[in-house]
């Protein structure tokens, strides 16, 4: 039946996801705030140091095709309580790294560790929740990485200020080891999962399966399209509030980070609508606002761009909340392969972050924000296109009657 809403497991469930989802993002995009200190501390170009971003990215893509497969035999809640403690620990290692090198060896293992993360927590969800709940629960585990990237970015940006990057970096690791800590004691054991025994033949047929549904093709689209532009204004926007007209210091750029807030209301919200409405209607809305709140970040007044990045950071997560839980509602519901279907979507999702976030150091050394722009609206334009092919594929079944939300496969 499921973990429900008002039981004491689902509020458990709630809490280890949520502090996870803090975890996992606060450490992933913890540099992302001293960027511009990185450059200078290790002599290197603005251009290259979103690196450190797409090395953890990239790496986490590639570990996902590993994991994936993995998560299916030896169960999910192991790979959950590993993950964030090697990654807590890998990311106070950070503060200590002698070179540059050496740091992003140390951010390609972190990108390592929290694939194990990332690979499970959909399907665990999806199979420890009642089916009326799900969209609602995915919808607050998002919230917890919005939570925790705003977080990762407002603490390392803070205590960058006072006391330099490397000690902003290790206290970002000691608050990941808290939430982590959190996780371990409080995550319920997994009741729903069942261990795949797949041959090889039937390993080739459900991967085959997943790669070649077109829906799932396009949620995979999303998932790096979405990424991939919210990552590249997040790693520029720094740059562009420390230069003219703006000068702010690393702390008061931090603060552009607080737009992440709404994305816990509006992945948690994005969810409630899906349960009673279903998915499809309510993903193209959320690529308008996200859309539009890009297009509100090229204006020059200090208080219309940071609403901008309000708007565009809770479209976001909102866009991100609903495609990844339907990539498993429509997994589950063609057959299984929950986990391998949700890996699939997060290696979608880190290379669009590692390629597209990438690319951002260069457009705007090339052209300052306008090129920015012009490259993220593209993306988005994209994303736009593909909520709506969504929209007339048609579902794979019939969705049981307490699941509205699974009409949106």
């Amino acid at each position: 039946m499921g973990y429900r809403p008002g039981d004491a497991a689902y509020r458990r469930v709630v809490v280890a996801l949520f502090a996870a989802g803090v975890t996992t993002f606060a450490l992933l995009y913890s540099p992302q705030a001293v960027l511009p200190e990185l450059a200078a501390d290790f002599g290197m170009p603005a251009s290259a140091t979103t690196l450190s971003i797409s090395v953890t990215t990239l790496a986490m893509a590639v570990a996902l095709l590993v994991v994936g497969p993995v998560t299916e035999r030896v169960g999910r809640t192991p790979i959950i309580r590993a993950s964030v403690v090697v990654t807590s620990l890998v990311g106070i290692a950070h503060s200590l790294a002698p070179n540059w090198p050496t740091l992003l060896v140390l951010r390609g293992l972190q990108g390592i560790s929290l694939a194990g993360m990332a690979a499970v927590a959909m399907a665990y969800l999806r199979e420890e929740v009642a089916p009326e709940a799900h969209a609602r629960a995915t919808g607050l585990y998002v919230g917890g990485t919005a939570i925790g990237g705003m977080l990762g970015r407002l603490v390392v940006g803070g205590v960058a200020d006072l006391a330099g990057w490397r000690w902003a970096l290790a206290a970002m690791g000691g608050i990941g080891l808290v939430c982590a800590i959190v996780v371990v004691l409080t995550l319920p054991p997994s009741r729903g999962f069942e261990r795949a025994e797949l041959s090889g033949a039937q390993t080739r047929a459900m991967v085959r399966r997943l790669l070649t549904d077109r829906a799932l093709l396009a949620l995979y689209g999303v998932a790096a399209v979405a990424m991939g532009s919210f990552i590249a204004v997040f790693n520029t926007v720094g740059f562009r509030l420390r230069d003219a007209p703006y000068y702010l210091s690393v702390a008061a750029a931090s603060l552009v980070y607080l737009s992440y807030a709404p994305g816990s209301l509006t992945s948690a919200y994005a969810g409630r609508i899906a349960d009673r409405v279903g998915r499809r209607p309510v993903l193209p809305i959320a690529f308008g606002a996200f859309l539009v709140g890009l297009l509100m970040t090229g204006a020059t007044p200090l208080w219309l761009l940071m609403t901008g990045m309000v708007v565009f950071s809770g479209a976001f997560f909102a866009v991100h909340s609903l495609a990844s839980g339907w990539v498993v509602a429509r997994a589950q519901a063609g057959g299984g392969g929950i986990g391998q279907a949700s890996a699939f979507y997060l290696v979608a999702y880190y290379a669009g972050s590692s390629i597209f976030g990438g690319l951002a150091g260069p457009v705007w050394a090339g052209g300052g924000w306008t090129a920015v722009l012009a490259f993220t609206g593209a993306l988005v334009l994209i994303g736009v296109g593909l909520a709506w092919w969504l929209t007339r594929i048609p579902a794979l079944a019939d969705p049981p009657i307490e699941d509205p939300g699974v009409a949106a496969y």
